[in-house]
């Protein structure tokens, strides 16, 4: 079975309240159906930055978010995903304000993972800077994790099933 990593994102999306911002309210949709329809067919794995990215803020949300990761197994702390991260951040496919963003990146691809599930557009599925993070990973040898949203597992539908 294919092992996805859970970024926060996708706990955020699929535990907030509903939005009324439309694009909002697409993104939580997406995420909530991944984790309904496409969870089971996957290893799914997370690890502590998520921890404790969802654990900020709102306590009620931080408890949702936190209860939907309970049970995932949380990938142990892998000392070259700083490395790993500081070459992402250092040849500009990432702001060192998205430092964090660099970490799930480094944290999936040195797990062997198959993808990194994100809604993170901004930062960690980006479609300018991928193509550069797959070369640098692949330079590395980290080559073979996909870093996709909930959209591409769901066949390009947005539909409430």
């Amino acid at each position: 079975m294919d092992t996805v990593y859970i970024e926060t994102s996708i706990v955020s999306h699929a535990t907030a309240r509903p939005s009324s911002n439309p694009a909002t309210a697409v993104l939580q949709n997406q995420a909530k159906r991944w984790m309904r329809e496409q969870r089971p067919y996957y290893d799914v794995i997370t690890s502590q930055l998520v921890i404790d990215e969802a654990g900020f803020g709102d306590p009620d949300a931080a408890s949702r978010r936190l209860e939907m990761l309970d049970g995932i197994p949380v990938l142990p702390v892998n000392p070259d995903a700083n490395t790993v991260a500081d070459e992402l951040v250092s040849r500009s496919m990432m702001p060192i304000s998205a430092r964090i963003d660099a970490l799930h990146v480094a944290t999936a691809a040195l797990a062997g993972v198959q993808y990194l599930l994100t809604q993170n557009c901004t930062h960690i599925a980006n479609a300018h800077e991928l193509p550069r993070v797959y070369r640098l990973l692949d330079e590395l040898g980290l080559s073979g994790m996909l870093i996709c949203t909930p959209i591409e597992f769901l066949g390009g539908t947005d539909d409430d099933t």
